[in-house]
């Protein structure tokens, strides 16, 4: 049986929630680096920890996720039964809505 576009959405969204954290650490570790390097944000002034705890924690964190992401999203693509070029580009929009709403409530 095919699962239907809304329901691979949903558990898209539903892995969202979780992947809340993986999106901050990015982007703290974006805004903080190459971004305030460049000029286009300021860095944190109290950050002086140096890249080790980003090997410590940010790298297992971000790449548990994806992994996670990744695995969920191979079987839920074979049920939905959909192209890869289509399914994979919503996939990632979906999952990141959690993100997107939290930024746009805080």
């Amino acid at each position: 049986m095919r699962m239907r576009w809304p329901m691979a959405m949903g558990v898209n969204v539903l892995l969202g929630i979780p992947g809340v954290v993986p999106v901050w650490l990015l982007w703290y570790f974006a805004a903080n680096w190459p971004f305030a390097a460049l000029g286009w944000t300021q860095g944190e002034p109290t950050e002086n920890d140096g890249m080790l705890p980003w090997f410590l924690v940010g790298v297992p964190v971000v790449g548990a996720f994806a992994l996670v992401w990744w695995l969920v999203n191979l079987s839920v693509r074979r049920r939905a039964g959909s192209r890869p070029g289509l399914y994979w580009p919503l996939s990632v929009l979906a999952t990141l809505a959690p993100s997107f709403v939290l930024m746009a409530v805080l």
